[in-house]
């Protein structure tokens, strides 16, 4: 389950290395037969490795105007068929762009799993520490937080991994902090996490819960939010976990706005806040040596959590 909640995200950065021991390798070879026998239409348009730090799926640009999307890992396995399902309901009520589906894959015997074709998009991925006006992205994302939020949940929606109650990650977490000692003051986080636990639980109907809002998962035309991607932690449940963006990409100054836009009651955002904690204390000694930039974020997070915790406490 760990793993469940340590995905990563999508950035410019190049690395052809393999995340995780036992992931499937996929390169353009395979991706241009899976083309040829399922959707020969596309079969000889041109294709190209999106290179990221994502950790569950590989991309391929098809085309100029589509992208193949594949699982790397076995628990991103599902992750296609609910997206296939479920982001044609979602599109309509969101005031930003996602994902267009265009075709599903099937298996094959060389892959496993399902895939899929989606439109591309076009964008930038804002940079930490450069993003050119924070507020003004703060009060984008924040909206589509708050339309997400809005959506009505069907009785069949999914359900588990970051719409969890924050403290079913407790023994992920302390664990965590254990492996960091040395690295940072673990007594400080542990106390920073315990006050994280003593907040109350969501006690409302769920929600739906995009899980990933990091930078790379985040576009940007001329400066604006444009279009939200990767949906492979969409869930429903408490909606914490949508604030981590709070602490992986925005400056404290921008942080109220992105609240106050969202509609975040106190316990969500400080539960928002140990949702922050917990992915980046996971993800950094998981990914210290399989995927720097991502660790690299990761450290950013827990720096900006203990910064935030220590000026409240003043």
């Amino acid at each position: 389950m760990w793993r469940r909640l340590v995905r990563g995200q999508h950035s410019s950065a190049r690395h052809t290395y393999l995340v995780h021991d036992d992931e499937i390798p996929i390169d353009s070879k395979l991706v241009r037969r899976l083309l040829q026998d399922q959707f020969p239409q596309w079969a000889t348009l041109h294709l190209e490795r999106v290179f990221s730090n994502g950790t569950d799926n590989e991309l391929f640009r098809l085309g100029s105007e589509m992208v193949v999307r594949l699982p790397r890992i076995h628990w991103a396995a599902n992750d296609a068929e609910k997206e296939q399902k479920w982001l044609p309901i979602l599109a309509p009520y969101l005031p930003v762009r996602i994902p267009t589906l265009l075709a599903s894959g099937e298996p094959a015997v060389d892959y496993p799993w399902r895939w899929s074709v989606y439109r591309w998009l076009e964008g930038e991925h804002p940079q930490i520490n450069r993003v050119a006006n924070a507020n003004q992205l703060a009060q984008e994302i924040g909206a589509f937080i708050a339309a997400l939020h809005r959506i009505k949940v069907p009785s069949d929606g999914p359900s588990a991994g970051r719409g969890i109650a924050l403290a079913d990650c407790d023994g992920f977490t302390r664990a965590a902090i254990a492996a960091l000692d040395g690295i940072f003051d673990v007594e400080a986080l542990t106390r920073t996490w315990e006050r994280v636990l003593d907040v109350a639980p969501w006690s409302r109907g769920p929600v739906w819960v995009h899980g990933d809002l990091s930078p790379g998962n985040l576009l940007l035309l001329h400066g604006h939010l444009d279009a939200v991607i990767d949906f492979g932690t969409l869930t429903t449940g408490d909606p914490a976990s949508d604030f981590i963006v709070a602490w992986n990409l925005l400056p404290s100054r921008a942080r109220l706005t992105l609240r106050e836009a969202a509609h975040a009651d106190d316990e969500t955002w400080s539960r928002g806040r140990g949702w922050a904690l917990s992915i980046a204390l996971i993800q950094l000694p998981y990914y210290a040596t399989r995927n720097p930039p991502l660790a690299a974020n990761a450290r950013h997070v827990i720096s900006e959590v203990l910064a935030d915790v220590s000026a409240q406490n003043k």
